[in-house]
């Protein structure tokens, strides 16, 4: 039996992650783009299933020799833009900042937020990186460690379970204000998972494990 044609491509990570309808268009956003992962599909309900999954879900990769997969273990891909949070209780008190990730500048800070969660506070995060280095017009790559804020920045909205309330409100205008600008806006930007088992903690992180 023949092999079904991609119809659709879903592009997890590259400039612009989304669902493409041709080659041309998923080729421009993963092309020369660092860390890009993408894959085509034969339906627009597997596409759009697979965009709301992990990428590592559908992608098997080959192993590399051995001295390029040292070379990878041993650097992140810099200039980079990291991003990080931390909340004390769950919910609790909550922070994010971004940081320049070979140098530890710290570039943006915002909080505390009363009764947030750690998982808002890394979303948030990104889509802050993201409208940073587009604001500064720079061609940096952006870091997070956590994978349910990147699976929020995938799918394009937060899922969080939190209930809105009194104390935390302006929690949940920042991620009304933060999915539409997501909604509203492209990006360049390549957005990695920080590999803290080889790397360490991500420069932004708050030292308070």
């Amino acid at each position: 039996m023949s092999k079904k044609r991609a119809a659709y491509y879903v592009v997890w990570q590259g400039r612009t992650p989304g669902i493409y309808d041709s080659w041309e268009q998923c080729e421009a956003q993963v092309k020369g783009a660092e860390g890009a992962k993408y894959k085509g599909f034969a339906s627009l309900a597997e596409a759009q299933k697979a965009f709301a999954a992990s990428p590592e879900e559908y992608i098997t990769r080959k192993p590399k020799a051995e001295s390029e997969d040292k070379s990878q273990i041993s650097n992140p891909l810099l200039p980079a833009l990291a991003v990080d949070a931390a909340c004390s209780g769950n919910p609790g008190v909550m922070e994010f900042r971004g940081v320049v990730a070979d140098t530890g500048t710290e570039v943006f800070h915002r909080g505390p937020y009363q009764a947030g969660t750690n998982n808002i506070g890394e979303f948030l995060a990104l889509v802050l990186g993201l409208a940073y280095l587009k604001k500064h017009n720079l061609d940096w790559n952006l870091y997070s460690d956590s994978r349910t804020a990147l699976a929020w920045l995938r799918k394009g909205h937060a899922e969080t379970k939190l209930e809105c309330t009194a104390q935390n409100q302006e929690l949940f205008l920042m991620l009304r204000k933060a999915e539409q600008w997501l909604h509203e806006n492209t990006w360049t930007t390549t957005v990695l998972k920080w590999d803290t088992e080889h790397w360490g903690e991500i420069p932004a992180d708050f030292g308070r494990k």
